[in-house]
């Protein structure tokens, strides 16, 4: 008996009755591929202003020759601070700066999530809803800024004071839930602070940045438990020989 067909038959069977089962994928608002626009191709030209001008050299002066391709990040930055969002043509000015084929800089710049890709508001909102903010609210504080600015995330508002981002972790786990807007970290947040922040933002006030529940840095949020006394002097508790 020829049981090779019917072992082909069964692998077959096996093959288109597999059900696979993948967790969601979160994908990123930020542009990987370029399409040229009205605001964002290669005919818009991008130059440094004097002021960058003189930044983009001290930037430069701090590698060596030979490792000039190394200042790239911060040139980048340094453009998209300029410009508020980097376009492409910000992007062919660092590769000409450096010598270097603009796919090396392309790399770069789609690789890292902290260049903006598309016009950027006035105000970048970056709400952290990694899990320890996530443990202690961010839900609330990304709804609160979706409802009191109008959009949603990856969205600017219409009139581009405001862009909306949800992001991975930003290193401030301690003071969760946090935001960050342009530089600057707001932590120790609930709903109605983050509502406090967003309407002096609306009103071009500088809300103070920091813990917004009365902490100063990332103490513990009552008293001490340890290093309460002064500590013990050298040999404290040593055998003697």
């Amino acid at each position: 008996m020829n049981l090779l067909p019917n072992l082909r038959r069964l692998v077959q069977n096996l093959v288109t009755q597999r059900t696979l089962k993948t967790s969601s994928i979160s994908l990123s608002e930020n542009l990987f591929v370029h399409r040229d626009s009205a605001e964002d191709n290669p005919d818009i030209k991008f130059e440094f202003n004097e002021e960058n001008k003189k930044r983009a050299d001290a930037i430069l002066s701090i590698y060596p020759e030979g490792h000039k391709r190394a200042a790239m990040i911060p040139l980048l930055d340094l453009a998209q601070r300029q410009h508020g969002w980097l376009p492409i043509s910000a992007m062919h000015k660092v590769a000409e700066i450096l010598d270097l084929p603009k796919m090396r800089v392309y790399e770069v710049a789609t690789f890292y999530t902290m260049f903006m890709r598309k016009p950027t508001g006035k105000y970048h909102v970056q709400v952290c809803t990694t899990t320890p903010c996530w443990l202690r609210g961010s839900d609330e504080v990304l709804s609160c800024c979706k409802s009191e600015l109008g959009i949603g995330v990856g969205e600017t508002s219409k009139d581009g004071m405001f862009t909306l981002s949800e992001v991975e972790c930003l290193g401030a786990c301690v003071n969760a839930p946090m935001i960050q807007v342009n530089d600057d970290y707001y932590e120790d947040l609930t709903p109605e602070t983050t509502r406090k922040i967003l309407n002096e933002l609306k009103a071009s006030k500088k809300p103070p940045p920091g813990p917004q529940n009365g902490r100063f840095a990332a103490e513990p949020k009552g008293d001490f438990t340890s290093l309460k006394s002064e500590p013990p002097g050298p040999g404290f508790k040593m055998q003697d020989l």
